[in-house]
Protein backbone atom coordinates (compact mmCIF):
# COMPACT_ATOMS: atom_id res chain seq x y z
CA UNK A 1 0.00 0.00 0.00
CA UNK A 2 1.79 3.36 -1.12
CA UNK A 3 1.73 6.73 1.08
CA UNK A 4 1.47 9.88 -0.77
CA UNK A 5 3.14 12.20 1.60
CA UNK A 6 3.26 15.30 -1.31
CA UNK A 7 0.08 14.72 -2.24
CA UNK A 8 -1.30 14.97 1.68
CA UNK A 9 0.31 17.73 2.63
CA UNK A 10 -1.98 19.55 -0.15
CA UNK A 11 -4.89 18.19 0.99
CA UNK A 12 -4.78 18.01 4.77
CA UNK A 13 -6.39 20.78 7.03
CA UNK A 14 -3.08 21.88 8.55
CA UNK A 15 -3.82 25.54 8.21
CA UNK A 16 -0.56 26.72 7.91
CA UNK A 17 -1.74 30.12 8.09
CA UNK A 18 -2.98 29.28 11.70
CA UNK A 19 -0.81 29.63 15.17
CA UNK A 20 -1.57 28.94 18.86
CA UNK A 21 -0.23 30.96 21.44
CA UNK A 22 0.22 30.55 24.99
CA UNK A 23 2.01 31.62 28.10
CA UNK A 24 4.35 29.04 29.73
CA UNK A 25 7.25 29.25 32.78
CA UNK A 26 6.69 33.18 31.72
CA UNK A 27 7.65 32.64 28.24
CA UNK A 28 5.26 33.67 25.11
CA UNK A 29 5.12 30.33 23.01
CA UNK A 30 3.46 28.85 19.86
CA UNK A 31 3.28 26.43 17.37
CA UNK A 32 1.25 25.18 13.93
CA UNK A 33 -2.23 25.04 14.85
CA UNK A 34 -3.77 21.19 13.28
CA UNK A 35 -7.69 20.65 13.25
CA UNK A 36 -9.30 18.28 10.61
CA UNK A 37 -12.72 20.33 11.58
CA UNK A 38 -11.06 23.36 10.18
CA UNK A 39 -11.25 25.25 13.75
CA UNK A 40 -9.93 28.29 14.21
CA UNK A 41 -7.03 28.09 16.93
CA UNK A 42 -8.22 28.40 20.78
CA UNK A 43 -7.77 32.32 22.00
CA UNK A 44 -7.46 31.16 25.76
CA UNK A 45 -4.93 28.33 26.62
CA UNK A 46 -3.84 27.24 30.20
CA UNK A 47 -0.90 24.60 30.25
CA UNK A 48 -1.76 21.79 32.57
CA UNK A 49 -0.52 18.74 33.85
CA UNK A 50 -1.76 15.67 35.55
CA UNK A 51 -2.28 17.54 38.60
CA UNK A 52 -5.33 19.31 37.07
CA UNK A 53 -8.75 17.77 38.56
CA UNK A 54 -11.00 16.44 36.24
CA UNK A 55 -13.74 18.99 37.69
CA UNK A 56 -11.45 21.55 37.35
CA UNK A 57 -10.44 20.67 33.51
CA UNK A 58 -14.38 20.46 32.72
CA UNK A 59 -15.05 23.75 33.78
CA UNK A 60 -12.29 24.73 32.01
CA UNK A 61 -13.32 23.63 28.76
CA UNK A 62 -17.07 24.37 29.17
CA UNK A 63 -15.88 27.66 29.79
CA UNK A 64 -13.73 28.03 26.32
CA UNK A 65 -10.38 27.72 27.81
CA UNK A 66 -8.13 24.75 25.49
CA UNK A 67 -5.89 22.69 28.11
CA UNK A 68 -2.17 22.12 26.75
CA UNK A 69 -1.28 19.06 28.04
CA UNK A 70 2.09 18.73 29.57
CA UNK A 71 2.44 15.32 31.46
CA UNK A 72 2.13 11.40 31.01
CA UNK A 73 0.27 10.56 27.68
CA UNK A 74 -1.94 8.07 29.33
CA UNK A 75 -2.83 10.30 32.15
CA UNK A 76 -4.18 12.99 29.19
CA UNK A 77 -6.18 9.92 28.03
CA UNK A 78 -7.97 9.04 31.34
CA UNK A 79 -8.57 13.09 31.85
CA UNK A 80 -10.38 12.99 28.71
CA UNK A 81 -12.58 9.53 29.55
CA UNK A 82 -13.34 11.80 32.85
CA UNK A 83 -14.39 14.54 30.70
CA UNK A 84 -16.63 12.79 28.84
CA UNK A 85 -18.11 10.89 31.86
CA UNK A 86 -19.15 14.33 33.22
CA UNK A 87 -20.96 15.92 30.20
CA UNK A 88 -22.70 11.97 29.52
CA UNK A 89 -23.97 12.21 33.32
CA UNK A 90 -25.07 16.13 33.09
CA UNK A 91 -27.66 14.83 29.94
CA UNK A 92 -28.47 11.86 32.02
CA UNK A 93 -29.85 14.28 34.80
CA UNK A 94 -31.15 16.65 32.55
CA UNK A 95 -34.59 16.68 31.42
CA UNK A 96 -35.53 14.25 28.63
CA UNK A 97 -36.87 16.13 24.91
CA UNK A 98 -39.76 17.42 25.16
CA UNK A 99 -42.61 14.86 23.88
CA UNK A 100 -44.12 17.35 21.36
CA UNK A 101 -40.53 17.25 19.32
CA UNK A 102 -41.09 16.13 15.96
CA UNK A 103 -38.91 13.45 14.71
CA UNK A 104 -36.42 16.16 13.00
CA UNK A 105 -36.52 18.53 15.30
CA UNK A 106 -35.33 15.20 17.76
CA UNK A 107 -32.70 14.45 15.07
CA UNK A 108 -31.59 18.58 15.08
CA UNK A 109 -31.36 18.55 19.06
CA UNK A 110 -29.19 15.17 18.83
CA UNK A 111 -26.80 16.72 16.58
CA UNK A 112 -26.34 19.49 18.29
CA UNK A 113 -25.83 17.98 21.36
CA UNK A 114 -23.06 16.20 20.21
CA UNK A 115 -21.39 18.75 18.67
CA UNK A 116 -21.28 20.64 21.51
CA UNK A 117 -20.03 17.24 23.56
CA UNK A 118 -16.97 17.79 20.94
CA UNK A 119 -16.15 21.32 21.12
CA UNK A 120 -15.92 20.48 25.25
CA UNK A 121 -13.53 17.44 24.69
CA UNK A 122 -11.79 19.14 21.65
CA UNK A 123 -10.26 21.45 24.27
CA UNK A 124 -7.49 18.83 25.62
CA UNK A 125 -4.59 19.54 23.15
CA UNK A 126 -1.10 17.58 22.74
CA UNK A 127 2.31 18.97 21.47
CA UNK A 128 3.57 17.26 18.63
CA UNK A 129 7.45 17.38 17.46
CA UNK A 130 8.24 18.37 13.55
CA UNK A 131 8.53 14.84 13.19
CA UNK A 132 4.75 13.70 14.30
CA UNK A 133 6.37 12.37 17.74
CA UNK A 134 5.32 13.36 21.04
CA UNK A 135 7.37 14.50 23.33
CA UNK A 136 5.65 13.32 26.82
CA UNK A 137 6.07 10.04 28.64
CA UNK A 138 4.63 7.07 27.61
CA UNK A 139 3.26 8.53 24.62
CA UNK A 140 2.98 5.98 21.41
CA UNK A 141 4.75 6.01 18.44
CA UNK A 142 2.37 7.64 16.07
CA UNK A 143 4.56 8.81 13.63
CA UNK A 144 3.21 6.51 10.60
CA UNK A 145 -0.76 7.19 11.33
CA UNK A 146 0.25 11.01 11.43
CA UNK A 147 2.06 11.08 8.10
CA UNK A 148 -0.76 8.95 6.50
CA UNK A 149 -2.91 11.64 7.51
CA UNK A 150 -1.34 14.89 8.02
CA UNK A 151 1.98 14.36 5.28
CA UNK A 152 5.20 15.63 6.60
CA UNK A 153 5.89 18.53 8.56
CA UNK A 154 8.88 21.18 9.22
CA UNK A 155 8.18 22.33 12.59
CA UNK A 156 6.22 21.50 15.71
CA UNK A 157 2.27 21.97 16.00
CA UNK A 158 -0.45 20.98 18.27
CA UNK A 159 -3.54 19.29 17.91
CA UNK A 160 -6.19 18.00 20.53
CA UNK A 161 -6.08 14.42 21.67
CA UNK A 162 -9.68 13.05 20.58
CA UNK A 163 -8.67 14.72 16.90
CA UNK A 164 -5.25 12.07 17.66
CA UNK A 165 -7.66 9.08 18.87
CA UNK A 166 -9.76 9.08 16.04
CA UNK A 167 -6.49 9.05 13.91
CA UNK A 168 -5.18 6.66 15.51
CA UNK A 169 -8.25 4.37 15.21
CA UNK A 170 -8.02 5.01 11.29
CA UNK A 171 -4.68 3.73 10.94
CA UNK A 172 -5.48 0.65 12.59
CA UNK A 173 -8.35 0.02 10.40
CA UNK A 174 -6.72 0.68 7.54
CA UNK A 175 -3.99 -2.07 8.74
CA UNK A 176 -6.46 -4.27 9.42
CA UNK A 177 -8.93 -3.40 6.88
CA UNK A 178 -12.61 -4.64 6.64
CA UNK A 179 -13.99 -7.54 5.47
CA UNK A 180 -16.43 -7.37 2.93
CA UNK A 181 -18.08 -11.84 3.22
CA UNK A 182 -19.94 -11.37 0.34
CA UNK A 183 -16.79 -10.15 -2.08
CA UNK A 184 -14.46 -12.68 -0.14
CA UNK A 185 -12.19 -9.33 0.20
CA UNK A 186 -10.43 -7.11 2.52
CA UNK A 187 -10.91 -2.76 1.81
CA UNK A 188 -8.38 -0.72 3.80
CA UNK A 189 -9.91 2.89 4.22
CA UNK A 190 -7.64 5.56 4.33
CA UNK A 191 -8.09 8.63 6.80
CA UNK A 192 -10.30 10.74 6.26
CA UNK A 193 -12.04 8.57 3.79
CA UNK A 194 -15.64 7.25 4.25
CA UNK A 195 -15.37 3.12 5.54
CA UNK A 196 -18.14 1.00 4.52
CA UNK A 197 -18.42 -0.85 7.84
CA UNK A 198 -21.95 -0.92 7.14
CA UNK A 199 -21.86 -3.15 3.96
CA UNK A 200 -25.42 -4.47 3.82
CA UNK A 201 -25.93 -2.51 0.51
CA UNK A 202 -22.94 -4.50 -1.46
CA UNK A 203 -24.95 -7.36 -1.55
CA UNK A 204 -27.36 -5.54 -3.99
CA UNK A 205 -24.39 -3.92 -6.23
CA UNK A 206 -23.37 -7.51 -6.15
CA UNK A 207 -26.07 -9.24 -6.81
CA UNK A 208 -28.11 -7.25 -9.09
CA UNK A 209 -28.61 -8.18 -12.46
CA UNK A 210 -26.20 -5.70 -14.82
CA UNK A 211 -27.94 -4.28 -17.60
CA UNK A 212 -27.70 -6.05 -21.07
CA UNK A 213 -25.68 -3.28 -22.69
CA UNK A 214 -22.44 -3.95 -21.13
CA UNK A 215 -22.01 -6.80 -22.86
CA UNK A 216 -21.64 -4.83 -25.93
CA UNK A 217 -20.32 -1.68 -24.10
CA UNK A 218 -18.38 -2.66 -21.23
CA UNK A 219 -17.89 1.17 -19.96
CA UNK A 220 -19.11 1.84 -16.30
CA UNK A 221 -18.85 5.09 -13.67
CA UNK A 222 -18.26 5.14 -10.11
CA UNK A 223 -19.63 8.32 -8.80
CA UNK A 224 -18.30 9.25 -5.36
CA UNK A 225 -15.95 6.13 -5.07
CA UNK A 226 -14.16 6.75 -1.53
CA UNK A 227 -12.38 3.78 -0.73
CA UNK A 228 -13.02 2.05 -4.28
CA UNK A 229 -15.53 -0.90 -3.15
CA UNK A 230 -18.20 -0.57 -5.85
CA UNK A 231 -15.63 -0.28 -8.25
CA UNK A 232 -14.55 -3.64 -7.31
CA UNK A 233 -17.67 -5.35 -7.52
CA UNK A 234 -18.33 -3.61 -10.88
CA UNK A 235 -14.48 -5.09 -11.89
CA UNK A 236 -14.78 -8.35 -10.09
CA UNK A 237 -18.15 -8.62 -12.20
CA UNK A 238 -16.44 -8.41 -15.12
CA UNK A 239 -16.50 -4.94 -16.51
CA UNK A 240 -13.74 -4.09 -18.03
CA UNK A 241 -13.57 -0.13 -17.74
CA UNK A 242 -14.50 1.79 -14.85
CA UNK A 243 -14.18 5.09 -14.36
CA UNK A 244 -14.13 5.80 -10.67
CA UNK A 245 -14.47 9.88 -9.56
CA UNK A 246 -14.71 11.78 -6.49
CA UNK A 247 -13.54 15.25 -5.24
CA UNK A 248 -11.54 14.13 -2.90
CA UNK A 249 -7.72 13.43 -3.24
CA UNK A 250 -7.93 11.23 -0.21
CA UNK A 251 -10.68 9.04 -1.77
CA UNK A 252 -8.72 8.70 -4.73
CA UNK A 253 -5.73 7.44 -3.09
CA UNK A 254 -7.12 4.84 -1.15
CA UNK A 255 -9.46 3.46 -3.78
CA UNK A 256 -6.00 3.26 -5.99
CA UNK A 257 -4.63 1.73 -3.33
CA UNK A 258 -7.69 -0.72 -3.43
CA UNK A 259 -7.95 -1.52 -6.32
CA UNK A 260 -3.79 -2.13 -7.11
CA UNK A 261 -3.75 -4.43 -4.08
CA UNK A 262 -7.08 -6.64 -5.30
CA UNK A 263 -5.70 -6.86 -8.98
CA UNK A 264 -7.92 -4.21 -11.13
CA UNK A 265 -5.39 -1.26 -11.34
CA UNK A 266 -5.42 -2.13 -14.69
CA UNK A 267 -9.55 -1.45 -15.54
CA UNK A 268 -9.64 1.53 -13.36
CA UNK A 269 -9.48 5.50 -14.55
CA UNK A 270 -9.31 7.61 -11.55
CA UNK A 271 -10.71 11.58 -11.99
CA UNK A 272 -11.08 14.53 -9.72
CA UNK A 273 -14.34 15.63 -10.14
CA UNK A 274 -17.53 16.47 -8.23
CA UNK A 275 -19.88 14.12 -9.77
CA UNK A 276 -19.90 12.89 -14.03
CA UNK A 277 -16.75 12.71 -16.02
CA UNK A 278 -16.83 13.49 -19.70
CA UNK A 279 -18.49 10.59 -21.84
CA UNK A 280 -21.52 8.20 -21.20
CA UNK A 281 -21.61 4.59 -19.65
CA UNK A 282 -23.62 2.05 -19.90
CA UNK A 283 -24.08 1.55 -16.04
CA UNK A 284 -23.44 4.18 -13.46
CA UNK A 285 -23.47 3.67 -9.85
CA UNK A 286 -23.48 6.15 -6.74
CA UNK A 287 -24.22 6.51 -2.91
CA UNK A 288 -24.66 9.44 -1.88
CA UNK A 289 -24.67 10.38 1.72
CA UNK A 290 -28.03 9.14 2.83
CA UNK A 291 -29.13 12.11 5.42
CA UNK A 292 -29.90 15.57 3.51
CA UNK A 293 -28.38 18.07 6.80
CA UNK A 294 -25.28 20.28 7.09
CA UNK A 295 -22.02 18.68 7.68
CA UNK A 296 -20.12 20.08 11.02
CA UNK A 297 -16.62 19.22 9.62
CA UNK A 298 -15.14 18.58 6.45
CA UNK A 299 -14.65 15.01 7.89
CA UNK A 300 -18.63 14.55 7.55
CA UNK A 301 -19.06 15.45 4.08
CA UNK A 302 -19.80 11.39 3.22
CA UNK A 303 -22.58 11.23 5.67
CA UNK A 304 -24.63 14.64 5.61
CA UNK A 305 -25.96 15.77 2.16
CA UNK A 306 -26.95 19.49 2.85
CA UNK A 307 -30.19 20.03 0.68
CA UNK A 308 -29.72 16.64 -1.38
CA UNK A 309 -27.01 18.30 -3.63
CA UNK A 310 -25.30 15.60 -4.66
CA UNK A 311 -28.14 13.65 -4.87
CA UNK A 312 -29.87 16.08 -7.20
CA UNK A 313 -26.63 16.51 -9.02
CA UNK A 314 -26.55 12.98 -9.70
CA UNK A 315 -30.27 12.52 -10.84
CA UNK A 316 -30.06 15.48 -12.83
CA UNK A 317 -26.86 14.38 -14.43
CA UNK A 318 -27.69 11.05 -14.98
CA UNK A 319 -29.81 11.07 -18.07
CA UNK A 320 -26.66 13.15 -20.00
CA UNK A 321 -24.70 10.61 -18.80
CA UNK A 322 -26.07 6.83 -19.77
CA UNK A 323 -25.78 5.20 -23.53
CA UNK A 324 -28.88 3.79 -24.55
CA UNK A 325 -29.95 1.38 -22.94
CA UNK A 326 -27.45 2.24 -19.71
CA UNK A 327 -28.67 2.29 -16.14
CA UNK A 328 -27.98 4.18 -12.94
CA UNK A 329 -27.82 2.56 -9.94
CA UNK A 330 -28.74 4.24 -6.76
CA UNK A 331 -27.48 3.02 -3.48
CA UNK A 332 -30.01 4.94 -1.24
CA UNK A 333 -30.53 4.24 2.87
CA UNK A 334 -34.56 5.56 3.65
CA UNK A 335 -33.00 7.26 6.80
CA UNK A 336 -33.84 10.72 5.91
CA UNK A 337 -37.44 9.44 5.59
CA UNK A 338 -38.20 7.83 9.06
CA UNK A 339 -36.03 11.71 10.82
CA UNK A 340 -38.64 13.71 8.55
CA UNK A 341 -35.84 15.16 6.91
CA UNK A 342 -36.84 13.81 2.86
CA UNK A 343 -40.17 12.78 1.94
CA UNK A 344 -40.59 9.62 -0.61
CA UNK A 345 -42.52 11.75 -2.57
CA UNK A 346 -39.93 14.36 -2.40
CA UNK A 347 -37.33 11.64 -3.78
CA UNK A 348 -39.81 10.50 -6.26
CA UNK A 349 -39.80 14.03 -7.61
CA UNK A 350 -36.54 14.37 -8.14
CA UNK A 351 -36.18 10.99 -10.16
CA UNK A 352 -39.44 12.18 -12.52
CA UNK A 353 -38.14 15.61 -12.78
CA UNK A 354 -35.07 14.69 -13.46
CA UNK A 355 -36.07 12.79 -17.24
CA UNK A 356 -35.58 9.36 -15.37
CA UNK A 357 -37.64 6.15 -14.40
CA UNK A 358 -37.79 3.35 -11.85
CA UNK A 359 -36.92 0.23 -13.51
CA UNK A 360 -36.78 -1.86 -10.03
CA UNK A 361 -35.93 -1.75 -6.27
CA UNK A 362 -34.34 -3.53 -4.26
CA UNK A 363 -34.15 -3.35 -0.64
CA UNK A 364 -32.09 -4.98 2.55
CA UNK A 365 -32.16 -4.09 6.33
CA UNK A 366 -29.33 -3.03 7.77
CA UNK A 367 -27.72 -4.90 10.58
CA UNK A 368 -25.14 -2.91 12.78
CA UNK A 369 -25.17 -2.08 17.10
CA UNK A 370 -27.19 1.04 16.45
CA UNK A 371 -30.17 -0.50 15.65
CA UNK A 372 -30.62 -2.67 18.90
CA UNK A 373 -29.64 0.40 21.12
CA UNK A 374 -32.87 1.48 22.77
CA UNK A 375 -30.74 4.40 24.60
CA UNK A 376 -30.25 5.80 20.86
CA UNK A 377 -32.43 9.19 20.61
CA UNK A 378 -32.76 7.72 17.16
CA UNK A 379 -33.70 4.28 17.88
CA UNK A 380 -37.00 4.22 16.24
CA UNK A 381 -36.00 5.46 13.15
CA UNK A 382 -33.12 3.23 12.71
CA UNK A 383 -35.36 0.15 13.57
CA UNK A 384 -37.60 1.18 10.27
CA UNK A 385 -34.69 2.10 8.25
CA UNK A 386 -34.24 0.43 5.04
CA UNK A 387 -31.27 0.37 2.11
CA UNK A 388 -32.01 0.02 -1.28
CA UNK A 389 -30.68 0.11 -4.75
CA UNK A 390 -32.82 2.28 -7.22
CA UNK A 391 -32.53 0.89 -10.66
CA UNK A 392 -33.10 3.99 -13.22
CA UNK A 393 -33.07 4.53 -16.69
CA UNK A 394 -33.98 7.49 -18.81
CA UNK A 395 -38.04 7.99 -19.84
Amino acid sequence: MSDHPADNATINRLCDDLIIRWSEAGQEKSARWQSEKSLQPPQQVKVIDDRMPADNAYRLACEGTALLWRSDFQNAKQLLQAMARRIDKKRSTSKHLPAELSVADTFHRYRLMQSQRAQILDKLLIPFEADHTIALPRAPDIRHACLEAYGPRNEPYVASLRELLGLIGAHEWRKKGINIPVLGITIHPHYGVFSPVRNEYIQLIAQTALPKILTMQSIAFDIGTGTGVLAVILAQRGVQRIVATDHDPRALDCARDNLLRLGFIEKLELLQTDLFPQGQAALIVCNPPWIPARPASPMEHAIFDPENRMLRGFLQGLRDHLLPGGEGWLILSDIAEHLGLRSRAELLHMIDTAGLKIISKSDVKPHHPRVSDTSDPLHTARTRELTSLWQLATK
